[in-house]
């Protein structure tokens, strides 16, 4: 989720674990949201993972850092590792799966499966197919991501992901208490 009101949201709804993804505030702002956001997982006993700002992660102690293929580069992963965080790194083909796996992430998220509104993307959706071809290939934790909603959550689920990522089918909703709860039981049964 972009804000910490979404995580406010929806730790009590039950979701126990949450990407945030802070792409509006600088400095001060963005430190006191993730440092909020982090205090609020652990008062849920819920794993939250801050997207890109990996030195505002360990400082504050998350759960964990996810990283984009671009962050790669510059975060310093050996750092993350000693610090204790669970590192998710993002993947859209092969290549970038075979680069994620060249550094030992806990996951390995994979997308978008489907067409997608919450990010602009360079990459066409993956697919059932090339997702069932990575849960076959990779030992890695593997999370679906893009596109996915209450339509589509159940074909999803056969491939025998370890998660599912979703933004727009619960941000978007007309009721997102309802979807959050529709999602939860379609994934825990």
């Amino acid at each position: 989720v972009d804000s910490v009101e979404w995580v406010k949201k929806l730790l009590p709804l039950g979701v126990k674990t949450i990407q945030l993804r802070i792409k509006d505030k600088r400095g001060s702002a963005l430190e006191k949201a993730i440092q909020c956001g982090i205090q609020l997982a652990k008062q849920y006993n819920a794993k939250l993972f801050i997207n890109d700002y990996w030195e505002l992660a360990i400082q504050y102690n998350a759960y964990g850092v996810h990283l984009g293929q671009e962050d790669l580069a510059s975060a310093d992963i050996q750092y993350i590792r000693q610090a204790g965080l669970r590192l998710g790194i993002s993947t859209h083909c092969y290549y970038e799966v075979a680069r994620a796996h060249a550094y030992a992430p806990s996951y390995i998220a994979c997308g978008p499966i489907f067409p997608t509104q919450s990010k602009t993307m360079d990459f066409s959706p993956q697919g059932i197919k090339n997702l069932q071809r990575w849960r076959r290939t990779l030992n890695y934790p593997l999370v679906a991501i893009g596109g996915i909603n209450l339509n589509n959550i159940s074909a999803v689920r056969q491939t025998n992901v370890d998660g599912i990522a979703m933004i727009s089918a619960i941000t978007q909703a007309e009721n997102f208490v309802v979807a959050t709860k529709k999602l939860l039981a379609s994934f825990c049964h």
